[in-house]
Order: C-alpha cells, then structure tokens, then sequence
C-alpha cells in the first residue's frame, strides 16, 4: 500500500500508517496494558492475599490475553514482508546501508531543532522498533512455554502434562492446574527446573519493555513536540503533515488508499 499525498495550505499530508500497522499497535498496546496488570498481581499475589484458585485465574486471564498477544505480534511479523512500504522490515530496522550516517545527521539536527523529518521511523526510532520487537517476541515465546508449565495449556501443555505424569492415563485424567496430586514426584521437579530459565527471560524482558515503553512515549512526545507533524495522530488516522518534503517521502505522489 502506498502512500498518499494531499495538499493542506502550505503543509503537504501524507498517508503513512495502514490499517493493519495501525490495529496491530492499539492491539498491542492494550494487551500490554492487560499482561501488565495481570503480571504483577501474579508476581505480588501474597501482598494482595490471593487464593490458590485465585492464582490459576489469575495465571488462565494471563494466558488467554497472552494468546491475543502474540497473535497479534505474529501478524505483525508477516504483515513486515507484505504490508505497505512503511510497514515492511526495511523501513521499520536500523539496517539499510547508509543507516549510521542517516542517524548521525539526524542527532546533529535534533540537538541544533533542525532535525530531518521522516514519513516513516526516524534513525532514532528504527533502533526502538528493533529492541521493542525483540522483547515482545522474548515475551511471547517463553510466555507460551510457561503457559505449558503453569496449566498446561497449549501449545506446548500437552507435552508437559505427559512429561510431569510419566504419561499415565489415570495421573492425566486427574492433572489439574496448581495441584501436585496427579504428578509424578520425580518429574515434576524435572519440569519445574527446565522452566525456571524461561521464567527468568520472562521477568527480565518485562521489566525492559517497561523501561522501553517510558522512552518510547517519552521519545514520540518530544518528537511530536519539536517537528508537529502529527506523529501522534498518525497512529490513529495513519496520516501525517509536513511543510517541507521528508527525507524518505516518495519521488511521486501515488494516489493509492489504505
């Protein structure tokens, strides 16, 4: 998809974001939102006095909204190779040749308020796509695992269940999430090991993400502040303006519609 070009006055409107980069970010933001919460009533379930059943819940309300999560992420993932120009891996990652100079002369001009503008990431925030996608990744994943590990659910659940149960039909029929009574004893320590690194990650790339999170607000707001080209907004309606043409904006002004 690509972008569209309109003529305000003297600022020229463009249409960046589509849809789907769109949804995939309120989505996501949400989620976040949600998993947050949910985690640290998990991580804090003495201080707030919760129950053993009221543990699971908590732990099935964090598995299900998980589950949104990295759907939504994995979407995101492949939209990068068939989405629009701005949506694709070489828009969004600090890779492209010429990258370095690209974010040097960008630092130059935002320290001096003459900084380039972009339709897309800016250099600075390529490098936050980057470490954002790779700690929500980290979170998907080793969430899956434990997810397997704390109630067996899927996908990997099933092959948990058989490991902690030595595959007995009768320990399975009666395995239930937060009780030890159907587990073989052996085994069940076995699994509870193997996930202790996963839950390590876990907690190490939430905490990061929340600290990524901070800068990144932190960095859109200024950013929204300094060029007022509707960085905010662009998330919502998928257009951004600008004065004078960006560094990235397209040789021609193509008239297709998200």
């Amino acid at each position: 998809m690509q972008s569209k070009t309109e003529e305000h006055g003297t600022r020229t409107v463009y249409r960046v974001w589509d849809r789907t980069v769109r949804w995939f970010h309120w989505i996501n933001v949400l989620c976040v939102l949600a998993l947050t919460v949910l985690g640290l009533a998990i991580l804090n379930e003495k201080s707030f006095g919760v129950s053993a059943d009221g543990k699971v819940l908590l732990k099935t309300l964090h598995v299900y909204v998980g589950y949104v999560f990295a759907i939504n992420l994995g979407w995101r993932f492949v939209w990068a190779f068939i989405g629009g120009v701005h949506a694709r891996w070489r828009a969004m990652l600090p890779f492209r040749r010429g990258y370095v100079h690209s974010l040097r002369q960008y630092v130059r001009g935002f320290s001096a308020g003459t900084s380039p503008s972009y339709l897309g990431h800016n250099p600075p925030g390529r490098i936050m796509v980057l470490l954002l996608l790779v700690f929500l990744f980290a979170q998907a994943t080793t969430g899956l695992v434990l997810a397997g590990t704390d109630l067996y659910k899927p996908p990997f659940g099933g092959a948990i269940a058989d490991w902690v149960t030595n595959g007995d039909p009768d320990r399975l029929a009666n395995l239930k999430p937060g009780s030890k009574d159907a587990v073989d004893a052996v085994a069940y320590d076995e699994m509870r090991t193997f996930r202790k690194p996963f839950i390590t990650v876990h907690e190490f790339s939430f905490y990061t993400l929340m600290v990524l999170i901070v800068l990144h607000i932190g960095g859109v707001v200024i950013t929204e502040i300094r060029e007022k080209n509707g960085l905010i907004s662009a998330m919502i309606n998928g257009e951004k303006s600008f004065s004078s043409a960006p560094v990235d904006a397209p040789m021609t002004k193509p008239t297709t519609e998200d």
